[in-house]
């Protein structure tokens, strides 16, 4: 998202990924290590930017949903105006939180050159931001914008860049739970301010059943069921077959939410289940059990409860499989019953994720596995206008 929040140029005549060109070489001459080392002259020249450091200290203000939704409207458009104002001033704060989180990383890892092209993403994104004018009139914001979908779009593959550049450097990390902590706060600031920006330009969006990206009538099993559909084409596409996929418990529930986290959260779990129940029938594969997706809506909290039986998780890896980079389809891989087809899986960021996204909007993912038999994953997410306290963005 913040990818175009995140994007521009660190130089003028910087090359198609924003690195910077060697006065003396051409680029096509120039090796890896040389391009690695232009890039670390580039974000070196901003680590003690002024601007970056007073913003990276002032504190982010964060929205509760309900505040975003009863501040959507106004008869006369002036939460249009309210919305970029505020944006305006919130983005460069989170933005420089997460440059003194790249500062912060060690040097090894945080030479790498894809890890260092995500940093100067931000830095870019930074400087964007904070160089556009004040927000007065109407037409300012139609060019803030233009600005904030630009980012958009520059940092669309920020979470597949950081995933590729940790692996690459992976044989110099002893012990991966030290970026944990990183990597919750970097996905989860990315997912609000994705969100806080999507937000602002859905307002302009006449939608039904929409105040910006807040669905004041959410029917989980409509969103559930759109997610089947593609994790199970690409499991056809992958696999020749694919599970079938009940739906049961409050299957009536409607309620105001936000869809955009349920939209990344439910294929990465729902192509998992139908990952291993196929593996786990390689030998009688359009013989397969189906996957049970219940629903349990509450005043507190909306449960998603998915089961599958496709042999569980293996009592030692159980502890592993929420850690990044940890992927069970790494093994599976190599089973030749596949016939050469890469199996469904990514970088190994996909459960970890979305346990992050779950915990930061106020809920959890947990997985309960019956070795031998299959494994229920339970994703708890708290309403917005529930009886407990809401998460903010």
């Amino acid at each position: 998202m913040l990818r175009r929040v995140l994007g521009g140029g660190l130089r003028g005549g910087g090359g198609a990924a924003g690195t910077p060109r060697a006065p003396a070489r051409a680029a096509a001459d120039q090796t890896p290590a040389d391009l690695a080392r232009e890039r670390c002259k580039a974000v070196t020249s901003f680590y003690h930017q002024p601007a970056i450091d007073a913003a990276a200290e002032r504190p982010s203000v964060r929205l509760t949903p309900t505040t975003m939704l009863y501040s959507g409207r106004s008869q006369d458009g002036s939460h249009i105006l309210k919305s970029a104002r505020y944006l305006q001033q919130e983005l460069p704060v989170r933005i420089a939180h997460r440059i003194k989180g790249f500062r912060n990383l060690p040097f090894i890892i945080g030479c790498n050159p894809t890890i260092l092209h995500v940093h100067e993403l931000y830095i870019r994104a930074f400087q964007k931001l904070s160089d556009f004018p004040p927000i007065q009139v109407r037409s300012d914001e139609s060019q803030y914008c233009a600005l904030l979908r630009q980012l958009l779009e520059d940092h669309k593959d920020v979470v597949t860049l950081l995933a590729e550049g940790l692996r690459e450097c992976r044989r110099h990390i002893q012990d991966e739970r030290f970026l944990r902590p990183f990597l919750d706060k970097t996905l989860t600031s990315r997912l609000g301010m994705r969100m806080l920006a999507a937000h602002h330009l859905a307002l302009h969006e006449d939608k039904p059943d929409f105040v910006g990206i807040i669905c004041t009538r959410l029917s989980p099993k409509k969103l559930i069921e759109k997610w089947v559909d593609f994790a199970r084409r690409l499991c056809e596409h992958q696999y020749g077959n694919a599970p079938r996929v009940r739906i049961n418990g409050h299957v009536a529930a409607r309620f105001p939410f936000i869809p955009l986290p349920l939209d990344y959260v439910l294929p990465e779990l729902l192509k998992n289940a139908m990952r291993a129940t196929m593996e786990s029938h390689l030998d009688t594969p359009y013989n397969v059990p189906d996957i049970v997706v219940t629903i349990a809506n509450n005043d507190i909290d909306l449960v998603i409860r998915i089961s599958d039986r496709g042999g569980g998780i293996p009592h030692e890896l159980l502890d592993k499989v929420t850690e990044y980079h940890f992927s069970t389809a790494e093994a599976s891989a190599q089973d030749p019953r596949l016939g050469g087809a890469g199996p469904m899986h990514g970088f190994g960021f996909g459960l970890p994720t979305s346990r992050a996204y779950a915990e930061y909007l106020g809920g959890s993912l947990v997985l309960q596995s019956l070795q031998g038999v299959g494994t229920d994953v339970y994703l708890r997410l708290r309403h917005i206008d529930g009886k407990a306290e809401s998460f903010r963005i």
